[in-house]
């Protein structure tokens, strides 16, 4: 009877290897893949507001309506997915008078593409927003006492 307890447990220490090494293996890379699609879709999110500030300053001049200037925002867009997120490729900016969109996407390597049969995933992300007007003027409601900035006297 011995003899079969020890087989139990070297069969146990066999096993469990290899189970449990691919699935934390699985997690890590999808844990990675996560915060790589996150990091993308904010670069993106962020390349969309900043490119919905690209007024166009001669239409507005000229008393017309807000509305963006699409080459200066398309500009915008690119800069600043370039300098959010290095790896990220411009896909897509789409302007109209006064919303932009913009698209890219991002080829990640796999470490264990090996096993999954695939060297790379491809990552998508869109964004989009729009020129809202500001406002008139400050609220009178203030969001700190007003007593600190009243003259002592």
């Amino acid at each position: 009877m011995s003899r079969q307890r020890g087989q139990t447990l070297a069969g146990l220490a066999l096993c469990l290897p290899l189970v449990l090494l691919p699935v934390a293996a699985y997690a890590i890379e999808s844990t990675r893949l996560a915060a790589r699609a996150s990091a993308l879709q904010a670069a993106v999110a962020q390349a969309a507001e900043d490119a919905a500030s690209a007024v166009d300053v001669s239409a507005l001049r000229n008393g017309q309506a807000l509305r963006l200037d699409g080459a200066a925002a398309a500009a915008i867009a690119a800069q600043t997915l370039r300098g959010q997120d290095s790896a990220a490729v411009l896909d897509s900016v789409s302007v109209d008078l006064a919303a932009v969109s913009v698209g890219a996407h991002e080829t990640v390597p796999l470490a264990l593409g090996a096993f999954l049969g695939t060297a790379t995933v491809t990552l998508r992300a869109s964004a989009a927003a729009r020129l809202a007007v500001g406002y008139e003027r400050p609220s009178s409601r203030l969001p700190f006492p007003s007593r600190i900035f009243s003259s002592a006297g």
